[in-house]
C-alpha cells in the first residue's frame, strides 16, 4: 500500500502507571517510564516514534509517581498530551477502559512505556496501520519471536497462521511469539468489558474466539527492559551497534 493511502492512527494512549517493581531501585525514585535508556527516558522514546509517524494526541495513564511524568512533559508542545489519573492500578486492561472517553470512537494504538524497539525497512508503527482492516479486527497486535528477543526469558505468548490469526499457546507448549507491547485496537475491543481493574488478555480472549484478534510480525529488534541486568544489557548492545536515540 502506497504510504499516502495508509491511515495513520491520530491517537495514542501509552501505559505508564505500573510500579515497576523488578526494576528497582531505579523505579523507588523514578516512574518506569522515565527510567532512561542511553540517557533517554523510554517514555521519550515512545513518544519520539508516535510523534514521527503522525499521531497527534496521546493519552498517558498515570499513578505510580505520576506527578513526575506531569513535570517531565510540561513543556512539550509538537503533541496534544492527556493524562487518565488512576487512583489505584487498574491494570492493563482497565487502564484502556478508564480512558476510553479520551480516546474516541476510532482505532489508536496502545504501547506499554516498557519495551525499546528498533525498526526494519518499515517502520513498525507504519505497518500496523498498513496492515490494520476495520472489517475484520478488533485487535492488531506487534508479535516478536521468541528467539530473537532481547531480555525475555519467558515461554512465548501466541501462535498466528498464515492470514494473521493468533492463538494462545497451550500450558506445556513454548511459542514462537510474543506480545511485543505495541497494538493497534478499536474501542469495540472493550464493550462490555469489566469493571476496575483487569487484564487486556480477558478482551482478547473473546476477540480470538471471533476471530478477530490479528498479530503482525516484528521484523526489527527489540528490547524488554525489566530489570536493572536487563538495562545493563539492552545499553551494552545498543551501545556496540551504535544506536541512539
Amino acid at each position: 500500500m502506497p504510504a499516502s493511502q495508509i491511515k495513520i492512527p491520530r491517537t495514542a494512549m501509552i501505559m505508564a502507571a505500573g510500579y515497576g517493581t523488578r526494576l528497582r531501585p531505579y523505579t523507588d525514585t523514578v516512574p518506569k517510564a522515565l527510567v532512561p535508556v542511553l540517557g533517554v527516558p523510554m517514555l521519550d522514546v515512545v513518544l519520539n516514534r508516535l510523534q514521527a509517524v503522525g499521531v497527534k494526541r496521546v493519552v498517558i495513564n498515570l499513578h505510580h509517581l505520576g506527578d513526575r511524568i506531569r513535570e517531565h512533559l510540561k513543556d512539550r508542545r509538537d503533541l496534544e498530551i492527556v493524562y487518565s489519573e488512576e487512583t489505584e492500578i487498574l491494570e492493563t486492561g482497565g487502564g484502556i477502559v478508564k480512558a476510553l472517553p479520551l480516546l474516541g470512537d476510532e482505532p489508536f494504538y496502545a504501547v506499554n512505556a516498557k519495551i525499546i524497539w528498533l525498526n526494519g525497512k518499515i517502520d513498525a508503527l507504519v505497518r500496523l496501520a498498513a496492515n490494520w482492516d476495520d472489517s475484520r479486527m478488533d485487535a492488531l497486535l506487534l508479535l516478536q519471536p521468541t528467539v530473537t528477543a532481547i531480555g525475555y526469558d519467558g515461554k512465548g505468548d501466541f501462535t498466528m497462521d498464515q492470514e494473521g490469526r493468533v492463538r494462545r499457546r497451550l500450558g506445556w507448549q513454548v511459542a514462537p511469539f510474543l506480545y511485543a507491547g505495541i497494538q493497534i485496537c478499536h474501542p469495540r475491543l472493550f464493550r462490555d468489558a469489566p469493571q476496575g481493574a483487569f487484564s487486556t488478555n480477558v478482551v482478547w480472549d473473546r476477540a480470538i474466539e471471533e476471530d478477530r484478534l490479528f498479530g503482525l510480525r516484528h521484523d526489527g529488534e527489540w528490547y524488554h527492559v525489566s530489570t536493572p541486568q536487563h538495562l545493563a544489557d539492552v545499553e551494552r548492545h545498543l551501545s556496540f551497534h551504535g544506536i541512539k536515540f
